[in-house]
């Protein structure tokens, strides 16, 4: 892993000349977990700590490895408490991404410049908490400010979407929140109750029971329907890695009856087999209905028995994965060309050995009329720090179309993660800055001013198809 840390005076200033002419284009953020609940209520923040702290396993993590309680992270410490253990673990953390980040968020959010330390805390803290009673730091308030045109949530095919509804009808609501389709629980045929508990939720809220595998996608496709009624043009999924062991449909409705009708446990192959199938019907809806599939690959869930056992998921204990990728995620990619059923899609590596990989995969699928159908998307949760910035536009210059990139998205934890887009484009803009001062492209032809504007919102924009005025897309 390489960065290049020897930028000149010149590059540095041009570099933030160019950030600066186009630091006033929107966001669009494609991938996130903001609760689209807090958005329809748009209600306070209570304090700093609600605003930065609680939800956030990015921080949870580190305060861990700072020594701090667990109380301070999931248990019931106090609000300021909680702050106080951030503002003494932030001070360990030079040259990580989260100081940056912490930085960025203070200023552009409280005008705050002084850095976050225990000394400075409580002067802080004071200062944050009383600007958050005011109208202007209520939660769409600070998404409208920061700039955001588009925010995607993560989304159960399960979760009624009563919040999404009510920011469909209300027309105070400046910026487009659409829900993205996260079909993870279909997958997990291995953990029967869960599964079982899921199916319950899908026949409540789709009106269908479910009792055999063409009920069960009949159900799921009322919700993907309804999804893309409120304006859904993405489905994630999370997994170690792609699955592309072939299985019929009637193999599909042997493994899925036997779910249904059996006490015994479905088998690695089956599981196998019926990931395969099921991905692929998802790959398919997608295609014929001008969906994008993202692919979150690599990451290693609740490494840490006794914190999953007490909180659950997204605790701060994930990690990346060691699992092989190339084979399957070729192999499902190419199954889908063949049949003409690629839709757009976008892989997301967890490992960093994988990063020269996904972006030749990438270039290996194309459609005609589209710019980058099949995208290496942005850096990805442990990855989305300078280094794996460097990393990934060393990839996409070196094998890619970097003017083709989709964008960054901020994978939110907090109501101030849009930081995130700053610190990537100026991480963009200083290779580019430094790449032009080293005669690596020619600007008489590179637009580098147009080249900003693609990268920093022009190519997402036009990737996903989102419709800006308020209203269904």
């Amino acid at each position: 892993m390489t960065i290049r840390r020897n930028f000149t005076a010149s590059v540095r200033e041009n570099a933030l000349t160019l950030y600066e002419r186009h630091a006033s284009l929107p966001i669009i953020d494609y991938h996130g977990h903001l609760p689209p609940a807090r958005l329809a209520s748009n209600a306070h923040f209570r304090d700093l700590s609600e605003l930065w702290i609680e939800g956030d396993h990015y921080k949870w993590r580190a305060m861990r490895i700072a020594g701090e309680r667990e109380d301070l992270c999931t248990g019931s410490a106090s609000p300021k408490e909680r702050f106080d253990a951030w503002a003494r673990t932030i001070t360990r953390m030079a040259s990580s991404p989260m100081q940056a980040w912490c930085q960025i968020e203070l200023k552009r959010t409280f005008g705050i410049t002084a850095p976050l330390t225990p000394s400075s805390a409580e002067c802080i803290w004071e200062e944050a908490n009383s600007m958050l009673a005011t109208e202007n730091f209520r939660p769409r308030k600070l998404l409208a400010r920061a700039g955001v045109e588009v925010l995607c949530t993560t989304d159960d095919p399960a979760d009624q979407l009563e919040a999404h509804r009510q920011l469909v009808e209300d027309k105070e609501v400046s910026f487009r929140v659409f829900p993205t389709f996260r079909p993870d629980s279909a997958l997990c045929l291995h953990t029967r109750q869960n599964f079982h508990d899921w199916r319950s939720r899908l026949e409540a809220c789709s009106g269908i029971a479910i009792e055999s595998l063409q009920t069960f996608m009949e159900a799921l496709r009322v919700r993907y329907e309804f999804f893309h009624k409120l304006g859904c043009r993405v489905s994630d999924h999370g997994m170690d890695r792609c699955y592309a062991t072939p299985c019929s449909d009637a193999e599909a409705t042997t493994i899925f009856s036997r779910l249904l009708l059996s006490s015994s446990d479905i088998d690695a192959d089956d599981l196998e087999k019926w990931r395969s199938w099921f991905m692929r019907q998802i790959a398919e809806w997608n295609h014929e209905s001008g969906w994008t599939m993202m692919l979150h690959l690599g990451a290693r869930r609740n490494n840490n028995t006794r914190i999953f056992s007490s909180y659950g998921l997204d605790a701060g204990c994930d990690s990346i994965g060691d699992f092989p990728q190339g084979e399957s995620l070729v192999a499902f990619l190419d199954q889908l060309d063949t049949s003409e059923r690629l839709p757009k899609t976008i892989l997301f590596n967890s490992n960093p050995r994988d990063t020269l990989m996904f972006a030749t995969i990438a270039g290996s699928f194309w459609g005609e009329g589209i710019r980058g159908k099949v995208q290496h998307g942005p850096p990805w949760w442990f990855l989305d720090q300078i280094y794996g910035i460097e990393d990934h536009l060393n990839a996409q210059c070196a094998v890619g179309v970097l003017g083709t990139f989709v964008g960054m998205a901020s994978d939110s934890r907090s109501f101030l993660s849009t930081a995130r887009h700053e610190y990537f484009r100026k991480a963009i803009t200083l290779r580019l800055a430094d790449d032009l001062e080293s005669g690596l492209f020619n600007p008489d032809q590179v637009d580098i001013d147009e080249f900003c504007r693609d990268l920093f919102y022009a190519n997402a924009q036009s990737f996903f198809g989102w419709k800006v005025a308020h209203g269904n897309s």
